[in-house]
């Protein structure tokens, strides 16, 4: 039996030689920390970390939750209308032919909106397309009020073409078909073409205010001339030209003899030197009896 010597005895490892140390076929690996000792370390935590984490992961949750759902703008209302800034007034300023119900309605503010979110801009469009507003301004007055202005259409004339009747504005430019008896101080113009020559009438008839009030409408024939049509029904045909002077020669016949009270269908003050009165059936074959048959239409000279 042989012995070795002391030189060849194997040397005592220190622990950390022993953890480094080559472990079988010569390959080297770490010591890994055993699983009782990283759950040591977790203990030293704070209390309240598994408290928090908790509550971060049912944040995220609900939040996944609440966006892939499509609630997002709802909870971000609710959240700035409890801070303070929900939509709690509607100021309006400049309507008069629109009422305050149909605004409401064209702003579209769902219940508990915020103010921060509200979409003014397109709140300002939907008013644009009102048919009385030809210009809309929405303003956010924080925290929590809109202000809005209007600018409207000024009704000018009634148009008739067939059956349907629509309110323009000076221009001609249909404002809305929807007429009542707010409207039945505006001159009516009949027939395609009148409502953009309506001012063109009207300015004439500016000039006679004894004969405005009795107009009942004006009639635009061929894209020429006007005929107007009394509350009486008598009918006045006015020339092409010098319009607001033969409407001023009718007002003074009227004063001086009642022409327009009189029993006649028809006025025609087309010709520039006379004016021919059409009588009633009843009253020309009246006349006819008195004149023994040789009755004609009244003419007068106009003065020229």
């Amino acid at each position: 039996m042989l012995s070795l010597g002391r030189k060849h005895r194997r040397k005592a490892l220190t622990p950390l030689e022993a953890e480094l140390a080559p472990r079988g076929r010569g390959v080297a690996r770490l010591h890994r920390q055993p699983v009782w000792r990283a759950a040591g370390r977790l203990a030293e935590l704070p209390q309240w970390t598994g408290s928090a984490a908790a509550l971060g992961f049912l944040t995220l949750t609900i939040g996944y939750g609440i966006v892939i759902g499509g609630h997002g703008r709802l909870v971000s209302d609710a959240l700035l209308s409890g801070a303070g800034f929900g939509i709690e007034a509607v100021k309006l300023s400049g309507q008069r032919e629109i009422n305050e119900f149909q605004i409401l309605e064209a702003l579209e503010i769902p219940e508990g909106a915020s103010l921060a979110l509200y979409d003014a801009e397109s709140a300002r469009e939907r008013l644009n397309h009102m048919a009385w507003v030809k210009n809309a301004s929405v303003m956010k007055l924080y925290p929590s009020t809109l202000q809005i202005n209007i600018e409207e259409r000024v009704p000018y004339a009634l148009w008739q073409r067939g059956d349907l009747v629509s309110i323009v504005n000076q221009a001609g430019d249909v404002i809305t078909d929807e007429v009542d008896g707010r409207y039945a101080n505006l001159l009516l113009v009949v027939n395609h073409g009148a409502q953009r020559r309506a001012a063109e009438i009207n300015k004439a008839l500016e000039n006679v205010p004894e004969l405005r009030p009795r107009v009942r409408a004006a009639f635009l024939v061929s894209d020429r001339r006007w005929d107007l049509q009394l509350e009486n029904g008598i009918s006045i045909h006015l020339p092409e030209e010098n319009i607001e002077a033969a409407l001023t020669d009718l007002v003074e016949m009227d004063e001086e003899n009642g022409l327009l009270s009189r029993d006649i269908v028809a006025i025609d003050m087309r010709l520039e030197d006379r004016v021919t009165v059409r009588l009633s059936d009843e009253t020309a074959e009246e006349r006819k009896v008195m004149t023994n048959g040789n009755s004609r239409s009244g003419k007068k000279e106009r003065q020229t």
